[in-house]
């Protein structure tokens, strides 16, 4: 399971968080190299120089097929010295399931915070334990700056496959096509949606694409049933307040992860036939704040899918309508976020 999450930079309450943030897009800027150099580099390995010539094909293809012109986007590679670019950490009440917002001055509100350094996330999440919440961490390999920069193509692109990170360049790419303010969950969903149909184009025919849609098929099987699980867990949280102290609700989501979750996960890692190392099944990685995110990016999954089954639209015509419905929110009272207004096409 993956989860290609928005890292945002444009603003925060603490100027020193801007200051380091910005410090650390500046050095991703600074440190890259022209990819026409790297190719042409007997140090770098074939597999990194395929996967860039991949990168680069699958930034034409999509900038073609939408007829969007993305200028400096992943023309230069930077090579990082770590796996992950950043850390986000993500907080949630022990008695809810529901990530805590941060508001940003151009975006909107976020459902987390992200890092350049761990040591930093680490630092802000012990501040928030502090505080009686509960957090979690989680490394990002890919992020949009939405074109404010020419964002580069990351080392960490190369953790993925082919098929992966074909869609991991078309989901990136969508943020700088489409973005809607304050609303972190839809744009991320809408950039998985697109992605995923438009791999469907990219691949026609090939046999990597087929493996990829049955390991998908798998992994939805857990999502679905991932959500059941939570939805469970978040009606016993409401039906025990406002007596459900913290020590309960950890207690009660302790038990839930034992006796529902992890085993759910051993029985998915089977059927991909995972080395179990591979599978995040370990009781500390998941709590209230790991499943807050998980529920954030759920949501609106269903609604496109039904609004693009419902509409029978090609995947351009689709967007177009999708932009269509946007201008008339924009130009609306907007009382309803523009979630809840696409919901409402589905019943014209």
């Amino acid at each position: 399971m993956r989860y290609l999450l928005l890292f945002f930079l444009m603003g925060c309450s603490t100027p020193s968080y801007l200051l380091k943030q910005g410090v650390g897009q500046l050095k991703i800027q600074w440190s890259s190299i022209e990819n026409e150099k790297v190719l042409k580099d007997p140090k770098v390995s074939e597999e990194i120089k395929f996967k860039i010539r991949l990168i680069e094909d699958a930034k034409k293809y999509f900038e073609h097929y939408f007829s969007h012109p993305s200028q400096g986007i992943y023309t230069q590679t930077t090579f990082l010295k770590s796996k992950a670019v950043s850390y986000l950490v993500i907080a949630s009440r022990p008695d809810e399931i529901k990530a805590i917002e941060h508001k940003f001055p151009i975006v909107g509100s976020v459902p987390y915070l992200g890092f350049y350094d761990e040591e930093d996330a680490d630092e802000f999440a012990a501040d928030l334990k502090e505080q009686g919440l509960v957090t979690w961490k989680r490394p990002v390999y890919a992020y949009s700056t939405l074109g404010y920069f020419e964002d580069r193509i990351l080392s960490s692109f190369f953790e993925y496959d082919e098929v992966e990170l074909v869609e991991l360049v078309f989901h990136e790419m969508f943020h700088t096509l489409f973005f809607v303010k304050d609303q972190v969950d839809l744009n991320e969903n809408m950039a998985s949606y697109f992605a995923d149909q438009l791999i469907n184009e990219y691949f026609a025919g090939n046999p990597l694409l087929a493996k990829y849609r049955a390991d998908a098929e798998v992994g939805k099987v857990f999502d679905e049933k991932l959500v059941e699980i939570t939805r469970e867990l978040m009606t016993e949280f409401e039906k025990m307040k406002p007596h459900l102290t913290p020590e309960r609700a950890n207690m009660m989501t302790g038990r839930f992860v034992r006796e529902l979750i992890l085993p759910l996960l051993r029985d998915v890692c089977m059927k991909q036939l995972r080395d179990q190392e591979d599978c995040p099944d370990q009781e500390e990685k998941w709590n209230q704040a790991r499943l807050a995110a998980f529920m954030t990016y759920q949501d609106e999954q269903d609604v496109l899918k039904e609004l693009a089954l419902q509409k029978q639209l090609p995947l351009r015509e689709f967007l177009a309508q999708v932009r269509a419905w946007y201008n008339e929110w924009e130009k609306g009272d907007q009382k309803i976020e523009f979630t809840d207004y696409l919901r409402l096409q589905l019943k014209v």
